[in-house]
């Protein structure tokens, strides 16, 4: 007993312990992954921050200039051909193109949505009200089965560390604020808001969808297009504007329990070229000319 020692690593609520077999000394071990005094694990977190950043940014790209030529030049001909006169009857041929653009937006979505990843309160399994106290226990809970003694993933490292970040993030109440109105981009880069930035950023993505709107609707066939459109957009910015100046959420909990502020944007951002796009077809397709 005398000869017996002990090392000790504080590193989380989660641990595992071995003993030798001559029961002359005892280890408690921990993994790098989790925040240790006695290993640095600086390295691991910083390449896990900019993978997130990367997928956050090719997923934003997608969704925005991309996903508006995937629209003008792949999905809009195929609309066109859907409804051109003589090839359906006239109201199959409108259920047709709504379907057909319902359909691969859902996808479309669902894809981007993917590869985004989860966000912090799906990944925990608790709400956007759900107080400290509910979220380190969701925590607990989630780092027992993902811990790696017992998680047989070949990423189980990789799963502890993002269930450990979102646990940080959503404990500190100034971050948690940050993350929902900026995402996990808005945390690395320790962002705040300002309203000079946002009304900045809000000018430059507003003018420049109006400008390729308005070029795309030029013509007398798009009129009614056009108008349906400027609608949405101006619909889509005052949405935007609440919901991002708010002090709390204004998203219902019982409605969408788990989305953020910064998801709620990003999904109409995502769905308006469909919308408008759809627009367009649809107005092309029911003007009728009274000259």
């Amino acid at each position: 007993r005398t000869h017996r020692t002990q090392v000790l690593c504080i590193c989380t609520d989660t641990y595992t312990e071995t003993q030798s077999s001559d029961h002359s000394s005892r280890s408690l071990r921990c993994y790098t992954s989790v925040h240790c005094p006695t290993r640095s694990n600086a390295t691991p977190s910083s390449k896990t921050s900019a993978d997130m950043s990367d997928s956050d940014s090719a997923s934003d790209d997608f969704s925005g200039l991309g996903g508006f030529f995937f629209y003008v030049f792949i999905v809009h001909p195929i609309t066109a051909w859907i409804l051109r006169p003589g090839r359906f009857p006239r109201q199959r041929s409108i259920m047709y193109a709504i379907g057909f653009l319902a359909l691969l937006a859902a996808v479309k979505t669902g894809l981007e949505m993917q590869q985004r990843g989860e966000n912090y309160y799906v990944m925990l399994g608790v709400t956007r009200e759900s107080n400290p106290l509910e979220i380190k226990r969701a925590y607990k809970k989630l780092s027992l089965q993902l811990h790696p003694d017992k998680n047989p993933s070949p990423d189980a490292s990789d799963q502890f560390d993002r269930v450990k970040q979102a646990y940080d993030v959503l404990m500190d109440l100034e971050l948690r604020d940050v993350y929902n109105k900026f995402g996990k981009e808005g945390v690395q880069n320790n962002k705040r808001f300002s309203e000079t930035q946002f009304l900045m950023e809000v000018a430059v993505y507003y003018v420049s969808y109006g400008i390729m709107a308005f070029m795309l609707t030029l013509g007398k066939k798009s009129g009614e297009a056009r108008n349906w459109t400027f609608t949405g957009l101006i619909a889509m910015l005052i949405i935007e504007i609440v919901v991002m100046t708010s002090q709390s959420n204004p998203i219902p909990t019982w409605l969408f329990p788990q989305m953020t502020e910064h998801d709620a944007i990003w999904l109409l951002h995502s769905l308006f070229p469909a919308f408008m796009n759809g627009c367009r077809s649809m107005g092309a397709y029911l003007y009728v000319d009274l000259d």
